[in-house]
């Protein structure tokens, strides 16, 4: 259990990092200084930061008119969550073993 404690608390900052890292970029491309990749930004949604990700481009309305990230984002969301779930799923089957 306090695995699945320490993990929902990375999760919860690693989001909040993604989604001040949306913020960020916005900033920048106003000021039009050097923005983070799009690449990176995905990358950062699919490592288990859908949900910064999805709430920086709604919050900061960045990156809204982009097809990859109106599709990527929400994609990432589920991937995450599938993941996220299949590594729970997979903890409590090894659990029964021991």
């Amino acid at each position: 259990m306090l695995i699945l404690k320490i993990f929902l608390i990375v999760y919860v900052i690693w989001n909040a990092y993604v989604f001040v890292a949306m913020g960020r970029d916005k900033r920048r491309a106003k000021l039009h200084r050097w923005r983070t990749p799009e690449a990176s930004l995905l990358l950062m949604g699919v490592a288990f930061g859908g949900v910064g990700l999805y709430a920086g481009m709604k919050y900061f309305h960045h990156k809204t008119a982009h097809l990859k990230f109106m599709i990527g984002a929400p994609i990432a969301i589920l991937v995450n969550i599938l993941v996220i779930g299949f590594l729970y799923y997979i903890g409590l089957s090894q659990r029964a073993f021991f």
